[in-house]
């Protein structure tokens, strides 16, 4: 891909106000974008609008060489590009937290879509049709009007949604997540020197564990090991009495647990899924994630839906006061490690970046199947996405292939199946094995409830 031709590049999704914003500031600090277009497409015209005279501001305010465009119109705002980006969340939060209400009414605490190794609250699969046919959607329209893009899909469920699209369409699709970057908690409390050490992680996405650890050149898993028989009971006791974020969870007493059955210790968003060890109700959350029960708690998760509007009003606010630049809101900084414009940047610079991504497996980690997207690093230039192997894996690899990854790959293609194939009995089956089932007459009632609740005719059309 040659570097300067003036790209263009779509966010579909660019009401996600404040992840817009910073994405539009990155791209405005690449040199090698200059001259480019960014498209900024939304369906909500209010928040496109606000989000729109947020980004044109700054990019003039430091003085950067990128026009910036705005439409209601996704197809538009595909065609031609080089690259688009997926930021979408079909129907928005609001709409999930009401069948997660229903849910909990039925006796499903956290939801029906909460199950095994699928946790996440954002992470929307049984239930997700809107979701998946959205992606599909955008999926098709990348390969009718810009057949040459690359579709960096940052939406979740990430693996879910890399694996039916790739499946599905010709789109040359990315699974993007930060969440690999959980490994630098580890590091820091561990009190180690991130430039010293060697990591390797690999899994599917939001199940992805650290199959290499080396630091200064040797074998490091024996400092997690020294750690956890020395300091560690110290460190959760500072850690609960200062715990303020309930994201911070990636050395909490659920990712040592998980470190001790499975041999290797879960980066990520893995450590807020395992088994319903560490899910059963608010009470068992605490204990594992901490006082405020982890992200995914009630309390958790409250939280997080709280700083979405507070970040929201923040740039309102913001942007109302023309006495002060926006640079003082957002400094004009590079995003350590942010995915999409770091795969924008090895493409158009030509500059062989190793970086870490979800795509189809096609043999490169030994026993998950070609066509199921896996979370690996790969090397990505301007030829695109250069797979590496991973035969060499530890002896601990085999149990967490058996006892995490295949349960996750099981209820991924379950959910593909799902909405492919539609039916009342995938919503059924899903439930009646689901621990928190009771009887085939509450499987029943809440697939009744959720299906009639007010935005869900076409959900409901495919499920019966």
């Amino acid at each position: 891909m040659p570097v300067n031709h003036g790209y263009k590049i779509a966010l579909i999704g660019a009401g996600s106000a404040a992840w817009a914003i910073r994405l539009v500031k990155d791209l405005a600090l690449m040199p090698s974008l200059s001259g480019s277009t960014v498209v900024l497409m939304d369906i909500n015209e209010e928040r496109l609008a606000l989000v729109t005279r947020f980004a044109k501001r700054y990019v003039s305010e430091i003085k950067a060489n990128l026009n910036i465009v705005a439409t209601t119109d996704r197809r538009e705002a595909i065609r031609d590009s080089d690259f688009v980006v997926n930021s979408t969340l079909a129907k928005g939060h609001g709409h999930y937290e009401r069948m997660r209400e229903i849910s909990e009414r039925y006796g499903y605490y956290r939801g029906i879509n909460s199950v095994e190794w699928n946790m996440v609250s954002d992470y929307h699969t049984i239930w997700g049709y809107y979701q998946f046919k959205l992606a599909l959607d955008i999926a098709n329209d990348v390969v009718d009007y810009a057949p040459n893009a690359w579709l960096l899909n940052v939406s979740n469920p990430v693996f879910e949604l890399t694996t039916l699209i790739s499946r599905q369409t010709k789109a040359k699709v990315i699974g993007l997540c930060d969440g690999y970057y959980g490994y630098r908690d580890l590091l820091r409390v561990l009190g180690l020197d991130e430039g010293k050490a060697e990591v390797e992680v690999i899994g599917v996405n939001h199940d992805i564990w650290l199959t290499k650890f080396r630091y200064n050149g040797e074998e490091a898993y024996h400092l997690i090991d020294e750690w956890l028989s020395k300091r560690v009971n110290e460190y959760w006791a500072r850690w609960r009495e200062e715990q303020s974020n309930p994201f911070d969870v990636h050395v909490s007493p659920a990712a040592a647990d998980m470190y001790r059955a499975y041999g290797l210790w879960p980066i990520g968003d893995t450590v807020r899924s395992g088994t319903w060890k560490y899910h059963w109700d608010l009470k068992t959350k605490q204990y594992w994630y901490g006082p405020l029960g982890g992200p995914d708690s009630e309390i958790g998760w409250a939280m997080y839906l709280t700083w979405h509007k507070i970040e929201f009003n923040e740039l309102t606010r913001a942007l109302g006061n023309e006495s002060k630049p926006l640079t003082d809101y957002i400094p004009p900084v590079r995003s350590e490690g942010e995915p999409a414009t770091m795969v924008i940047e090895a493409m158009v610079e030509d500059k062989a970046k190793r970086i870490e991504v979800n795509v189809p497996n096609q043999g490169s980690i030994p026993g998950i199947p070609d066509d199921v997207a896996v979370e690996m690093p790969t090397v990505i230039d301007g030829k695109g996405i250069h797979r590496l192997s991973f035969s060499n894996l530890p002896k601990a690899w085999g149990r967490v292939l058996r006892y995490a990854i295949i349960p996750r790959i099981t209820r991924a293609e379950w959910a593909i199946d799902a909405f492919l194939e539609g039916g009342r009995d995938a919503l059924f089956n899903w439930l009646i094995v689901d621990p928190r089932t009771k009887s085939n007459e509450q499987v029943n009632q809440v697939i009744d409830a959720i299906l009639n609740m007010p935005g869900n005719e076409e959900m409901a059309r495919h499920f019966r």
